[in-house]
């Protein structure tokens, strides 16, 4: 069993989808990805390729700053795609389904410090964060084997 936390150099756009591609193959549905980081940081990119992913196919996956949520129908169970950036209260969060979409959809949260008391216990924590002309992944939480999943297929994939 690794330590609680996984850390990952993306020193470039294509290691950042790269570890989309390796998080699509372990995610399931019951997974909540809270992706943090500032603005800017890559949280909309890994979103994307993790999503394309998932689905098997280039898919127009438009940032959801504005829609707040964009949901995928995928083989194995929904995406839920989430920008929380513009809420200014937990309640929101109710009112758009995510309680719900927490226990039978991957759900990815960017901008998840707007969940409050909502987060829940068991999500994967992804934080990027610059560095250089990439960035470094700094991933915690999540059940049990994922963080072992994680870093199985990272070194598969590299």
């Amino acid at each position: 069993m690794l330590d609680h936390t996984l850390t990952l150099p993306l020193p470039d756009q294509e290691a950042t989808a790269r570890l989309g591609g390796v998080l699509a193959d372990c995610l399931t549905p019951g997974d909540v990805v809270l992706l943090e980081g500032q603005i800017g940081a890559g949280k909309t990119h890994l979103a994307r390729a993790l999503i394309r992913a998932r689905l098997g196919r280039m898919e127009d996956v438009p940032s959801p700053t504005f829609t707040l949520i964009q949901t995928y129908e995928a083989e194995g169970g929904d995406l839920w795609h989430a920008d929380l950036y513009r809420l200014t209260h937990p309640d929101e969060v109710t009112e758009l389904g995510l309680e719900a979409a927490f226990e039978t959809a991957i759900c990815l949260i960017e901008w998840p410090d707007r969940l409050g008391d909502l987060r829940p216990a068991d999500a994967l924590s992804l934080e990027l964060r610059p560095l250089g002309d990439g960035r470094v992944a700094y991933l915690s939480g999540g059940r049990a084997d994922l963080l072992d999943k994680i870093a199985d297929g990272w070194a598969d994939a590299s």
